[in-house]
């Protein structure tokens, strides 16, 4: 289809895309690698009056370290978080699930930014930066400011940035030494997960000391699992592991539609949250 017609803008500053912004309100979008944005022009599921494209503004791409935490420029592809060896060191989990999402053409122009702040609760990357405790670092009109992942995804493809907000960075604590996994089901190859799961495990003298948990498209949000979290602590074999994970969907709303029931997105929350713990503590 057909996108509807919008103007276009492209600022060469932060600060500039920040006062376009503030002085559009809530008409406008920002297109960074455009990969989320242009299929809902095209379906016609949004209709702004202008598009303000970041992709050239300068300092806004790259992955740097700063006291064991990593800093992740917005506009930073898919392709280069995938590769990037601080990355794959301090953070192997971000890694490892953005290696799975969509197919090489997306993962080139798509950003780590974009997909966050589009907000798609089938969407591989919020549920890891949930996992992962990152923070999102907004600015706007007021400044900057940081926002917890667990606070950044408000609902269905929404998030807590205000309409004059431009995300700006990711930073990330580093988790070298923990065990990782990305599990997700799909119907087909490049398509959307029916669920996920990503899993993150420090373990100790051969037992689970913590464990964090975040699920994809197991409501309108990523979602952490709790119950599963604490009932992994001390688990030292796979037996355990199966029994802390039959809590897994415990508190979520997973949706009903043309791809799963409600019911079976829980017993995949179940199957994928065992694989990936243990295969995060290595024993799978």
């Amino acid at each position: 289809m057909i996108p509807p017609a919008f103007d276009y803008v492209r600022p060469a500053t932060l600060d500039e895309a920040v006062r376009v912004l503030a002085d559009a309100g809530e008409d406008a979008k920002v297109l960074a690698g455009g990969q989320s944005l242009l299929p809902l022009l095209r379906l016609r599921l949004a209709f702004p009056e202008l598009v303000v494209d970041v992709g050239r503004i300068p300092g806004l791409r790259g992955v740097r370290e700063e006291d064991g935490t990593l800093v992740i420029g917005a506009l930073t592809t898919h392709h280069e978080v995938a590769h990037d060896p601080l990355v794959r060191r301090y953070a192997g989990l971000l890694a490892q699930a953005t290696e799975t999402v969509a197919d090489p053409a997306v993962r080139h122009r798509g950003t780590l930014g974009g997909s966050l702040a589009h907000a798609d609760p089938a969407g591989d990357l919020p549920a890891v930066a949930l996992a992962l405790d990152a923070e999102l670092v907004a600015v706007g009109p007021g400044g900057r400011r940081t926002i917890p992942a667990r606070d950044f995804f408000a609902d269905y493809l929404q998030t807590a940035l205000a309409p004059d907000e431009v995300l700006a960075e990711v930073r990330v604590p580093g988790r070298e030494g923990w065990g990782f996994r990305y599990e997700k089901f799909h119907r087909v190859a490049q398509s959307w997960a029916m669920v996920g799961v990503a899993a993150l495990v420090r373990s100790d003298g051969g037992h689970i000391a913590e464990a964090r948990i975040a699920l994809t498209n197991m409501g309108a949000t990523p979602l952490r699992a709790a119950a599963t979290e604490e009932a992994l602590r001390g688990a030292g074999d796979a037996g355990a592991v199966a029994r802390a994970a039959r809590s897994a969907a415990d508190g979520t709303r997973p949706s009903r539609d043309a791809s799963a029931s409600p019911e079976y997105r829980a017993h995949l929350a179940r199957v994928l949250t065992e694989r990936a713990v243990l295969a995060a503590t290595g024993t799978r």
